[in-house]
C-alpha cells in the first residue's frame, strides 16, 4: 500500500499527463484546418512557421479557433474524423458540445 502510494506520488509530480486535443484553425483564406495534438503551442507554432501541414503552409497566417480535449490519441483521431465530415457551418458547433 505504501509503495502503491508513492508511485502515484511519483507519476503525478514527474511524469506528465498527456491530453490530446482536436484543434480547428482558421486560415488567412478563411478556410478551416482541423487538426490533432498534445503540444498546441507548438504545433501552432509550426503552422504560422511554414513547418506545420501542407495545406496551412500557403494560408499563413491561422488563427486557433476552438479546441477539444481528449484522453488519448485514439479518442481524439475518432473526434477529428467526425469533424472533418461535418459541413463548415457546423464546424464550430462542434466543440460546443
Amino acid at each position: 500500500m505504501i509503495i502503491s502510494s508513492l508511485l502515484d506520488l511519483f507519476l503525478s509530480e514527474f511524469i506528465p499527463i498527456l491530453t490530446w486535443l482536436v484543434y480547428l484553425l482558421e486560415c488567412s483564406d478563411g478556410s478551416y484546418y482541423a487538426g490533432i495534438t498534445n503540444r498546441l503551442e507548438h504545433r501552432l507554432a509550426a503552422h504560422n512557421s511554414g513547418d506545420g501541414a501542407r495545406y496551412t503552409r500557403a494560408r499563413r497566417p491561422v488563427v486557433l479557433l476552438a479546441t477539444q480535449e481528449h484522453p488519448d490519441r485514439s479518442e481524439a483521431s475518432k473526434a477529428e474524423a467526425r469533424l472533418k465530415k461535418l459541413p463548415r457551418a457546423e464546424k464550430l458547433g462542434f466543440f460546443k458540445t
